[in-house]
């Protein structure tokens, strides 16, 4: 492991990696605390603002280009701000609890852990980072297989543990 590749890179790949990183790290911490609460609040706020981040510098990485200047995976960055925007407006206007969780948490797998595996790809920068530029594909495929099961166990059992509650409900 070496981080030269990252640190070579050019600052929207450097911003990108690092803010995706601690989002990642941040993002786990608060999807699985207590909710409702003001460190929920503030640190899902610093969240949403690091996720901001990652979608808007991933607009100015075009190293695969396929679509003009830009490639399937800045899906990604647009699917990132909807997700965010529609889960605020739950929460903020509709005071609805479980769409606001649904749609963090679909943000948080889709965008940080399935995007984020990709990054592993050979030929990336993330899998010369982590495995070495002639690591090959076998531990790509270990990666991107692990992250594809943890993502489907985490959103089962996400989904199984949502009571559908809105804040509404719990006043009245």
């Amino acid at each position: 492991m070496s981080l030269d590749p990252l640190l070579q890179a050019t600052p929207a790949i450097q911003i990108h990696a690092f803010s995706a990183i601690a989002a990642f790290a941040l993002g786990a911490f608060v999807l699985w605390r207590k909710k409702g609460t003001r460190l929920h609040r503030t640190l899902g706020m610093v969240w949403v603002v690091l996720m901001l981040v990652v979608a808007t510098s991933s607009l100015f990485i075009n190293e695969i280009r396929l679509i003009g200047p830009f490639s399937p995976i800045h899906i990604f960055a647009a699917m990132t701000y909807i997700g965010l925007g529609q889960s605020l407006w739950a929460i903020r206007v509709q005071r609805n609890v479980a769409a606001h969780r649904a749609g963090m948490q679909g943000v948080y797998l889709g965008a940080l852990l399935l995007a984020g595996a990709f990054t592993f790809l050979p030929g990336r920068r993330m899998h010369a980072v982590l495995f070495g530029a002639d690591a090959g594909w076998t531990p790509s495929l270990i990666v991107i297989g692990a992250a594809l099961v943890a993502t489907a166990i985490l959103w089962w059992r996400l989904r199984r543990a949502s009571p559908l509650v809105t804040l509404r409900s719990r006043t009245s």
